[in-house]
């Protein structure tokens, strides 16, 4: 190893340590993402309803058994300038992924990831976008409030993924297996 990959490494190990011993004041969410700690505070009303519509429907529709968490932090496995929180996480019921004590867990067994765009639109359209991807998390859910439309993202490959789909509020958005039914969407009007 050269004293330069050395060195960086270091620095990310000095960067992970501090970020894992912040103190966030309360309803405040901290994150490490591209090697940089981002604090957001904490979500308003529609930001929650809109998480709130998405999960009640894929818990009634599912066409299999899934479980949800929100606000649970996922770590990349080899990247630890990498914690992400998103807003929701999705996994089969069958993987019951989220027993434990950690605070962070991997991101293996995650089967979709959602975002509803806040304070950091730019964080949620994008660098945490690339995060997911690089996590293999086959499915990312955007609602962007800004632009009135829900994004898909599917098939990630490396540091983005291939494929993605967008609507308007109001079209209804077709998720793919394991959940295999259209997403309403007409409540977000």
């Amino acid at each position: 190893m050269t004293a330069v990959a050395h060195e960086s490494l270091k620095q990310e190990e000095v960067l992970l340590e501090g970020f894992l011993a912040l103190d966030t004041p309360e309803g405040f969410r901290a994150e490490l993402i591209d090697g940089e700690i981002v604090v957001t505070p904490p979500p308003d009303g529609d930001h929650e309803d809109h998480i709130g519509l998405i999960v009640e429907q894929v818990l009634m529709n599912s066409a299999t058994r899934m479980q949800f968490a929100g606000n649970k932090g996922l770590k990349l496995e080899g990247s630890p300038k990498d914690h992400v929180i998103p807003d929701g996480t999705f996994a089969l019921r069958e993987r019951r992924l989220y027993r434990g004590a950690e605070p962070w867990m991997p991101c293996e067994g995650v089967t979709m990831v959602l975002e509803v765009t806040a304070s950091e639109p730019t964080a949620d359209r994008e660098v945490e976008r690339r995060c997911y991807a690089r996590g293999g998390i086959p499915l990312h859910l955007l609602v962007d409030r800004d632009a009135s439309s829900l994004t898909l993202f599917s098939d990630p490959a490396g540091h983005d993924y291939r494929e993605h789909l967008t609507l308007p509020f109001g079209k209804p958005l077709p998720l793919p297996a394991p959940f295999s039914f259209d997403l309403e969407t007409a409540d977000f009007l």
